[in-house]
């Protein structure tokens, strides 16, 4: 994966029909006002993107995109009805981590791993990462459905690299998203349901 990039993330957007021009840029602006409020200093803030719109299906729209010293971090779109252009539609997004990784500057992969950076390949981490928010909300491995993705998530968990278990950088990921949410599994359950899978 590459540096800004997750399997799981906090969402941070904004979606909304709007009645006109006027109102997207007013939502523009409300949104500089944030990051500003956040520490990002408008001198290395930029937008940028084609004027030209894309279209998918009945959809048409164009897309401009945040950067904040080089790290790009998130985008608005406006949107509207090919056939009622009048019908128009906001979606402002970013995630949190990025949001946090474009405003300190800080390594991507330190920041979301603290000290387990580098202590496994970075998608055995992410998948433990992700694995643990899925076990946490009670999506458990399975055939099929929501489980299948819990299952797929922990298969791609490199059996070499934690081999002497996942405890540690489980109970330090639960601490993570249990800052965003309650997470119905204590940590020591979702570190044996994932070692448990790996065994399979």
């Amino acid at each position: 994966m590459k540096d800004g990039f997750l399997t799981s993330f906090v969402n941070v957007s904004r979606v909304q029909p709007i009645g006109g021009l006027d109102e997207y840029g007013v939502i523009l602006d409300g949104w500089l006002t944030v990051l500003s409020q956040l520490g990002f200093h408008a001198r290395h803030l930029s937008i940028d993107g084609d004027l030209t719109s894309w279209r998918r299906r009945q959809v048409e729209g164009i897309t401009l995109r945040f950067r904040h010293l080089g790290h790009t971090f998130g985008d608005i779109v406006l949107l509207w009805n090919t056939e009622h252009p009048g019908r128009m539609a906001v979606d402002l997004g970013s995630g949190l981590e990025r949001l946090a990784w474009a405003r300190t500057q800080e390594r991507w992969y330190q920041l979301i791993y603290g000290n387990f950076a580098g202590t496994a390949p970075p998608p055995t981490l992410d998948a433990i990462r992700t694995a643990t928010l899925l076990l946490g909300h009670g999506i458990t491995p399975a055939a099929r459905g929501a489980g299948g993705i819990t299952r797929r998530v922990i298969g791609t968990i490199d059996r070499g690299a934690a081999r002497l278990g996942v405890g540690a950088l489980v109970r330090d990921m639960y601490a993570y998203w249990s800052l965003v949410g309650a997470l119905r599994a204590p940590w020591p359950e979702i570190a044996r349901a994932i070692e448990e899978e790996m065994r399979l």
